[in-house]
């Protein structure tokens, strides 16, 4: 039996559910006989995350969504684009503290992701956030303690690495 509402966008099927933003679709899963659950933002055209479906009863035909099922997949799929979104500023956005004449010094790396020109920037900031030094690295710098302290021992120039 379908259950389809037309307000809103809201969907409820035994193989596709949107609601709250998300939009469940039951697929058959290539790598095997079984069923898989692609887990779509709304707005996005790929999925966020695919996984494993159950199988019902007749063991050939996927189990139906249902509302406690869908509720569960749109947790998951939230929490597994936030921490792929946490990842993600991590890497753009790094940062160390070293010990640099007897004082502490956080060295910052922010990249900003272009497809054709990304850049990045290194920053040194004293612990009162005085901005010490600023200068452009290329998006493939690598900042650890060692790179960070050999840049304060340089003298904050402009030449990194």
């Amino acid at each position: 039996m379908s259950e389809t509402e037309d307000n809103g966008g809201k969907i409820a099927e035994a193989r596709l559910w949107r609601d709250n933003g998300w939009t469940a679709r039951v697929i058959k899963n290539d790598d095997d006989d079984g069923w898989a659950v692609a887990m779509t933002p709304d707005g996005q055209v790929e999925p966020a995350l695919v996984g494993p479906w159950t199988m019902g009863r007749d063991k050939k035909n996927p189990k139906p969504l249902d509302t406690a099922a869908f509720n569960t997949l749109v947790k998951t799929a939230a929490e597994f684009v936030r921490r792929h979104e946490q990842q993600l500023h991590a890497t753009l956005h790094q940062r160390v503290e070293i010990d640099h004449r007897g004082e502490r010094v956080e060295v910052r790396l922010d990249i900003e992701p272009d497809e054709e020109n990304p850049t990045a920037l290194l920053r040194a900031m004293d612990a009162g956030g005085t901005l010490l030094a600023e200068v452009k690295v290329p998006p493939s710098f690598k900042l650890t303690r060692g790179s960070a302290s050999k840049w304060a021992e340089a003298g904050f120039g402009a030449k990194v690495g």
